[in-house]
């Protein structure tokens, strides 16, 4: 491969995640105000989260493994082109039902992106480099988190929220072009057990919907969590016996992966119902504009932009398990203090608090992250990656529900602050998990090979 054709590859893989990443922060940002455009309560609202993330959900592995048995491309593009189809239905959706099944359509396209991107660099550049090339991934999402509020909400103090769904479309066709210089990677022909995708598509999606339905109707409720339990369990006893899982069970009997993927999932359901609780608690409980609530957010992902690079590194010399506990207990610390603070009157002591959260959220992510991949074999880095986002999406979807229960149990002025209060628990639970992974050469300070811990 040419120099501009790797080049333009890595542009087109970096391209697409920024894509999905920035479409989630612009969502988050815009919920109060498509709430009152759609004149619907905050409750319902966040249904525009909770379907795009468990679209996400459902499809990020049954994703990979058709991106193993079809070619990892050709996967990759008709995902992104479904993400761009469904990105202009949002622009057009006149109601919040119409939004909402938008929203769910854009997932299904973007998780053929998040589980394929990784993927796909592994064939774009030299073995030695996939290293970094994880860096160059972890960066652009973690810029894109970092720009998303902000230019979310200069989208929406020029014009209306539809904007930040349309914007998807030209910029989407760029990545699109760039893509036809990914290499062609040539599929196993393994055909796809139906029924074991529908199993997991079952299991997460009464997983969510039965979450969803707890508070409000709760007999439902345990019904659909029931359904999950049991589809979930039947999805594992009929995969276990197979040399290529649909879910990583092979991998997960691994201490330190599995470690990993709970704290994830833990740490994620915490970032996830602060950056639900944010927006209301600054729009309602402050009483700020769409502009200056998107300001007030932006410190908290563009700290963990510039703290990923340095954690990336100092995971040379420092065990993960002891990063990712640090970070674990700074996000705790600046999620506890902005629900507790008095800041009526005083708005910009959240700023400091949102650059705490970021250094934690930098310092537990790029390393776990890291673990993850270092715990697997070479040739199950497909699945890493995989179980990687599944954990990750398993943790936003538990953060946004975890949101929706509090709207609609409590008033809008007191959800926000108990969500943040939660959302340091869970993030506390991912320090103290992975504390577990801490071995007492560790504390030493030795070098190491990045692999310790």
């Amino acid at each position: 491969m040419s120099h501009s054709n790797r080049l333009a590859a890595i542009a087109a893989v970096l391209g697409a995640m920024v894509l999905v990443v920035l479409d989630a922060a612009f969502a988050n940002v815009a919920l109060p105000t498509i709430a009152r455009s759609l004149q619907v309560v905050p409750a319902m609202s966040v249904w525009i989260v909770t379907a795009y993330q468990t679209a996400l959900l459902i499809a990020l592995l049954p994703c990979a493994a058709l991106g193993e048995s079809l070619g990892a491309r050709r996967v990759f593009t008709a995902g992104l082109a479904l993400f761009l189809g469904a990105s202009a239905l949002c622009a057009l959706s006149p109601s919040l039902p119409w939004l909402v099944a938008a929203r769910f359509v854009q997932g299904l396209g973007g998780a053929a992106v998040l589980a394929l991107g990784v993927s796909l660099l592994r064939f774009v550049v030299p073995a030695g480099q996939l290293g970094d090339a994880i860096g160059w991934n972890a960066l652009a999402v973690a810029l894109s988190s970092a720009a998303g509020p902000t230019i979310g909400a200069t989208i929406l103090a020029g014009t209306s929220w539809p904007w930040l769904f349309a914007v998807n479309v030209p910029l989407g066709v760029l990545v699109l072009f760039a893509a036809r210089a990914l290499p062609t990677v040539r599929g196993t022909a393994r055909r796809l057990d139906l029924f074991s995708v529908a199993l997991n598509a079952g299991a997460f999606a009464s997983l969510v919907v039965g979450s969803e339905l707890l508070a409000a109707r709760p007999a439902r409720g345990i019904v659909l969590l029931a359904a999950a339990a049991v589809a979930m369990v039947s999805l594992v006893r009929r995969e276990a016996p197979k040399e290529v899982p649909l879910i990583p069970i092979d991998l997960l009997r691994s201490g330190s992966f599995r470690i990993s993927v709970i704290a994830s999932v833990c740490c994620f359901s915490g970032v996830s119902a602060a950056m639900v609780a944010l927006p209301f608690y600054l729009h309602h409980g402050l009483g700020q504009d769409a502009l200056t609530t998107g300001l007030y957010m932006t410190p908290w992902p563009m700290t963990a932009a510039f703290a990923a690079p340095f954690a990336g590194r100092l995971a040379n010399r420092v065990s993960t398990a002891l990063l990712c506990a640090a970070g674990g207990g700074c996000l705790a610390v600046g999620l506890l203090a902005a629900a507790l603070w008095p800041l009526q009157g005083h708005p910009l002591l959240l700023g400091p608090f949102s650059m705490l959260c970021g250094l934690g959220f930098g310092l537990f992510q790029v390393p776990n992250n890291r673990n993850m991949f270092l715990a697997a074999p070479l040739e199950r880095s497909g699945a890493a990656g995989g179980m990687q986002g599944t954990a990750r999406l398993a943790g936003q979807t538990s953060g946004a529900i975890v949101m929706t229960l509090l709207f609609t149990l409590t008033s809008v002025d007191e959800a926000p602050r108990i969500g943040l209060g939660i959302a340091a628990v869970l993030t506390l639970t991912a320090g103290l998990v992975s504390a577990l992974r801490v071995r007492p050469m560790d504390w030493t300070g030795a070098q190491g090979d990045g692999r310790r811990g």
